[in-house]
């Protein structure tokens, strides 16, 4: 993995940022590595987990309670986390080789960027209108694990789906912000476990630049923390329009640069 300590520190800015804004982290970081030079993806697999790892220690310090209660009788919450997680799963172990071979590059980011641009302006006008709102149920869960599932697609926002499944299931605003949040952190993990032992099975682990890998973590911990902390107050007011529309402009701006 060749890569510069600053445009390490640019991606893990990035991921961080994206990581719990509905805007896509995948899409951002395959964007921006392309622009920088940075084609070869696959050889930055360890580099995209690790900096989510870095997101990942920002939410759980965030949300340290909600996930000590996690694991407190009758274990109702955890029970909906696990169902929630299992969609992206199979669309994660079913779907990886398509995934990779189709859509590692930046071109078809313009149409999953559309995607996640529509979703975040439903979600906010189905919000608006809601009379009433109620707990995440395992209906609810269900329904953010399917869209949640759909996340796996670089462009569409993993965040930014599980929010429109949770909002359109009419479930309130904030406990979807923090479920959101708490089912991203089994599919970090699992990236995570199974990444390490693909680089380690290919013999890449002693080629990884070290210190650059170190420059993007912490920087995506750093970024991470400040986009769910503004994150929760923003998924609260269900006000997504703002996103919708940089969603819009940046798919068309990828739209006219690979297609046009």
């Amino acid at each position: 993995m060749n890569i510069l300590w600053w445009q390490a520190l640019v991606l893990g800015l990035v991921q961080g940022l994206t990581e719990f804004l509905p805007v896509s982290s995948s899409g951002h970081l395959i964007l921006i590595r392309e622009l920088m030079g940075l084609n070869d993806g696959s050889s930055f697999l360890l580099f995209d987990v690790m900096v989510h790892v870095g997101s990942l220690v920002a939410v759980v310090i965030v949300l340290y309670k909600p996930i000590l209660e996690l694991f407190k009788k009758p274990y109702k919450r955890l029970g909906m986390l696990i169902v929630a997680s299992v969609p992206a799963v199979i669309v994660g172990f079913t779907c990886s080789d398509i995934i990779d071979k189709y859509f590692s590059t930046a071109q078809y980011l313009c149409f999953f960027f559309f995607t996640t641009a529509v979703l975040m302006l439903v979600s906010e006008l189905v919000a608006k209108r809601k009379k009433s709102e109620k707990d995440i149920t395992f209906g609810s869960a269900i329904a953010m694990g399917l869209m949640q599932g759909a996340g796996v697609f670089p462009g569409i926002s993993r965040s930014g789906s599980t929010i429109f499944g949770g909002t359109v299931a009419g479930a309130d605003s904030k406990k979807v912000a923090t479920f959101s949040f708490l089912m991203s952190v089994p599919i970090i993990l699992g990236s995570l476990l199974l990444s390490v032992i693909d680089v380690a099975q290919a013999g890449a682990l002693g080629s990884v630049d070290w210190f650059s890998m170190a420059v993007g973590t912490v920087a995506a911990f750093a970024s991470g923390y400040f986009a769910v902390r503004v994150m929760l107050k923003l998924i609260a007011k269900a006000n997504y329009k703002w996103f919708s529309l940089y969603l819009f402009i940046v798919s068309i701006l990828t739209f006219v640069f690979y297609f046009l």
